[in-house]
């Protein structure tokens, strides 16, 4: 069965999930994730890609970016893919493939997701039993939506500017939010939705979005009976 290509399309928030080959390691020092933070930042801007959010792991990172073009994503994740592979590669003396095949990816609808992203972001290194807590993890965008520091790769989406009228009030009900968590089933839904490349959000919205692309985006098409066995 042919892999459906990637959807991408500007203005939209996406999920985006790269995974190192048999999942391994795509890290190996500290300067390593410092070095794609730099490389995403850098390549962000010339893409046009506001990146939301983020959390590298040892063998795999999340991204939640909106990009200004339809082809900005496509262009950030190849710039960044290729020259941080030649980079760790060259570090470590190995050859070969670092990444996991293509990465994966689909569009969120925001105003019922993607604050739920950013929290899934945050508790991935808590769930992995990495830390007790997303504030002691150094490799998230958590430290700069409580206050902790100021990140310049994180342009942050108007969602999280609605949690308050000062950066005290925002940091608070961000703080609140994360320590509610997700539920299973959130966290599922956006976890198979970039897996498999599907958007995520009500009826509404996936109908809004097929206007503006050929390509399906859920599992059973729109109008389709659900049940065809």
């Amino acid at each position: 069965m042919a892999r459906l290509p990637r959807l991408t399309v500007a203005g939209y928030p996406h999920h985006l999930i790269q995974r190192g080959n048999n999942r391994q390691p795509i890290f190996a020092v500290t300067a390593d994730y410092e070095v794609l933070l730099a490389m995403f930042d850098e390549h962000a801007r010339k893409a046009s890609v506001a990146i939301h959010a983020y959390v590298l792991m040892s063998n795999h990172f999340h991204l939640l970016a909106t990009p200004q073009a339809v082809e900005g994503i496509p262009q950030l994740m190849q710039s960044v893919g290729r020259r941080y592979v030649r980079y760790f590669n060259q570090r470590q003396g190995r050859t070969g493939t670092l990444w996991e095949g293509r990465y994966k990816s689909t569009l969120i609808q925001a105003e019922r997701h993607l604050l739920s992203c950013m929290a899934y972001f945050d508790l991935n290194p808590v769930r992995a039993g990495m830390v007790a807590e997303p504030g002691s993890y150094p490799w998230s965008s958590h430290a700069h939506y409580v206050g902790q520091r100021n990140d310049r790769l994180v342009t942050p989406h108007p969602l999280y500017w609605e949690l308050g009228n000062t950066p005290f009030a925002r940091e608070a009900a961000y703080v609140e939010l994360v320590a509610a968590g997700i539920s299973a089933q959130q966290h599922l839904a956006l976890t198979e939705s970039a897996l498999r490349g599907w958007a995520l959000g009500d009826a509404d919205y996936v109908a809004e979005l097929q206007k503006r692309t050929l390509r399906r985006i859920n599992k059973i098409a729109p109008g389709r009976p659900a049940n065809l066995d």
